[in-house]
């Protein structure tokens, strides 16, 4: 099971607490998934199709707890991929359909005619913060997903409608998070890329159980990063150190070939022969060693000295 499909099943066991907030719930599901059929005169029904046995029985449970209707349950093999369920949640009741869709700002307010629908979201039933929460999970059960964390962080929400998805991006953002709409095909896409603010609103939506895997693999990829970083710092720090000193040796060795290293101040002799004998002592080990020890200025310093009489030589030969 993918992490999406197990985030849907954590957020469709949530309790229904009060009304305004299953009825947010269900507003959401409704403009993100909700399908009406109509076959005659007064003759119209509400469905909803979802592959998520979980969320089935979310919508269902909306419906029966907000209206008492009977609501039919059909399960269909899918014959494509032969693989999942397919089920379908049906309002035949005319009436009942009317009464939800007028309660969720489905229908044009003063129509005559409950066929003409309004995506945008009302805000009275988002006046409270808790039906702000809802309507979010309600749009993500109805039309969201969610990566697997371990691979890369990105929600999104998608819709066919723009002005629900900059309805559905305002209420997000009013949480102080910063979701973005991209054209994708025909629909509109409401995203979060940042794992920070994915963490954030799987908080707002409820899904605890989500959010805390998500912050254990943040936690084990920073300290994975960090240990990379530190790895890859050393291994440039030691491949300077290796390069240096093959350079400080040759340019020694190159320095006794030509006039012997005896011809060089007491101090340079000193390091030179120090570094010929430890090849792969860094600077500080060296001045170490030395007879009045020094710090890794002073060796570099010597070093350099070296470097600089070695280049001289070679000039000289050209």
């Amino acid at each position: 099971m993918s992490f999406s499909s197990r985030t849907k099943n954590e957020l469709s066991r949530l309790p229904i607490e009060r009304r305004c907030c299953p009825i947010a719930e269900l507003a959401a599901i409704v403009r993100m998934s909700g399908t009406i059929q109509i076959s005659g005169i007064n003759k119209i029904n509400l469905r909803f199709n979802t592959e998520n046995a979980a969320i089935a029985r979310r919508i269902f449970t909306l419906l029966k707890t907000l209206y008492d209707t009977n609501v039919e349950v059909m399960v269909r093999r899918n014959r494509q991929l032969k693989k999942n369920n397919n089920y379908l949640i049906v309002v035949n009741n005319g009436n009942t359909t009317k009464e939800i869709l007028e309660d969720v700002g489905f229908l044009t307010d003063g129509s005559n005619s409950y066929y003409t629908i309004d995506y945008r979201m009302p805000k009275n039933l988002i006046d409270n913060r808790c039906c702000k929460r809802s309507y979010i999970r309600g749009a993500f059960l109805g039309g969201g997903s969610i990566s697997n964390p371990e691979k890369t962080y990105h929600l999104e929400f998608v819709t066919n409608n723009e002005e629900h998805g900059k309805d559905l991006s305002n209420i997000i953002n009013s949480f102080n998070l910063n979701s973005k709409i991209v054209v994708r095909k025909d629909n509109y896409v409401i995203y979060i890329k940042e794992g920070e603010q994915i963490v954030d609103i799987l908080n707002i939506m409820g899904a605890h159980q989500a959010l805390l895997k998500i912050e254990n693999i943040r936690v084990f990829k920073d300290v994975r990063n960090n240990i990379n970083r530190i790895v890859n710092c050393e291994t440039a720090n030691l491949g300077k150190t290796i390069n240096a000193s093959v350079r400080q040796v040759e340019n020694i060795e190159y320095i006794d070939n030509e006039i012997g290293l005896d011809k060089l101040p007491k101090n340079l002799q000193e390091i030179a022969l120090l570094r010929l004998a430890h090849k792969e002592a860094s600077l500080k080990e060296l001045g170490a060693m030395l007879a009045v020890p020094v710090g890794k200025s002073g060796v570099n310093h010597r070093l350099r000295r070296i470097d600089e009489i070695a280049d001289k030589l070679r000039g000289k030969e050209k």
